[in-house]
């Protein structure tokens, strides 16, 4: 049966004055990149046209693509017709074209070119399509966990069905942080005039950039029906936040709240690091027929949390596990879930481990928790006829 325990933790650390941050923005989500924590989340989990942050899904793709050694930056694509005869956004691009990854990814990152998307998306898909590879990148997101992401092209350009949600714009954009890092410079570039023929598009719509608060990415967006969007990132000291903005009315509101974000981000957080020390247990756990009648679970890694600066408010947390645990247990084998309550910010999941191996009970250990039990039961039906 599933077993909890609820416990006031870390009592040493105060907090709660900061209130939830409230955004302007239809739907967003604010996460610490290095703890994880979702320090604020708004309608994260619907799904919701997401205009041209969905390019970062075909950014992913081809950063993938340069790692396997499909494509190199210096590989250079033809621009087909259909990837030509996109608008909104571009770099001007027409068939006679035959132009570098690196610049379509710059055409993409800074210019938000339509025309450079769909050229990439064309030479990753399996059918030389953009809706293959609309398909594909379907697919790439489940494996990613991006459940509320569909895509009916490359681009973000608006079609029925295309939708993603903050929280998975959130995931891609650590994925992108995290695992090419030596392709993130690229969402820092300001400006890019490609072969001089797009001057009026050369700026990079990010409106973080140039303030000098630690921004460094990633990607704008912006359609009728979407609203004015942001997936941005920024660095201060140690510390990184990753945020997600939608529906905003116009493109100063954008500026301003995702400037709002940042500085709340990391006025309002500082980081505590607890549970450290794995010789302490978070609690003993029961356990069936082992040699020991229970195992310590503790922490699989130390765990640092994000909580407000200021209040006196404790952490509180809850285990819960599905036991008794049956013999024989690993060390190191994940039994539980201590989920760390504070008020100002959501709940955060922490992973408890075994903190030592229990063997299977030997023979006479088993007669004895068999004779236990028994006595148990019996003890429990003479109470029952005496009350």
């Amino acid at each position: 049966m599933l077993r909890s325990a609820i416990a006031a933790l870390l009592l040493s650390t105060a907090s709660l004055g900061a209130q939830e941050f409230q955004t302007r923005a239809g739907s967003a989500i604010v996460i610490d990149h290095n703890t994880g924590q979702v320090l604020m989340s708004k309608n994260a989990d619907i799904p919701l046209p997401p205009a041209s942050m969905s390019k970062l899904m075909t950014l992913l793709m081809t950063f993938e693509a340069l790692k396997d050694g499909r494509l190199s930056l210096d590989t250079v694509l033809p621009v087909s017709e259909h990837a030509s005869s996109f608008g909104g956004s571009t770099m001007f691009l027409d068939p006679r074209d035959r132009v570098s990854v690196e610049d379509l990814i710059r055409g993409i990152v800074v210019m938000s070119g339509n025309d450079a998307t769909v050229v990439l998306a064309e030479a990753l898909s399996p059918d030389g399509t953009e809706e293959g590879f609309a398909r594909m990148a379907t697919e790439r997101a489940r494996e990613l966990g991006m459940m509320d992401s569909v895509f009916r092209n490359a681009s973000g350009w608006p079609a029925p069905g295309h939708v993603m949600s903050m929280r998975d714009l959130a995931t891609l954009a650590e994925t992108i942080i995290t695992e090419y890092p030596e392709y993130y410079d690229y969402f820092d570039e300001t400006e890019f005039a490609f072969d001089g023929r797009s001057s009026a598009n050369r700026f990079n719509r990010n409106p973080l950039l140039r303030l000098g608060i630690g921004a460094d990415g990633l990607k704008t967006g912006h359609t009728q029906e979407a609203g004015y969007g942001l997936v941005g990132s920024a660095v201060q000291g140690d510390r990184r936040v990753t945020f997600v903005v939608s529906g905003l009315e116009t493109e100063e509101a954008r500026a301003e709240e995702s400037e709002r974000i940042v500085n709340w981000a990391f006025r309002q957080f500082a980081e505590e690091r607890l549970l450290d020390d794995p010789s302490e247990p978070v609690m003993q756990a029961e356990v069936f027929m082992g040699e020991s009648a229970t195992v310590p679970l503790v922490p699989e890694d130390g765990v640092t949390l994000l909580l407000p600066v200021t209040g006196r408010e404790k952490v509180t947390g809850e285990i819960t596990y599905d036991g008794p645990i049956r013999a024989p247990v690993t060390a190191g084998t994940r039994l539980a879930t201590l989920t760390l309550s504070h008020p100002g910010v959501p709940p955060v999941e922490i992973p408890l481990v075994a903190g030592a191996d229990v063997p299977q009970a030997g023979p006479w250990r088993r007669i004895q928790i068999t004779g236990a039990e028994v006595a148990s039961i019996l003890i429990g039906e003479a109470m029952e006829r005496f009350q």
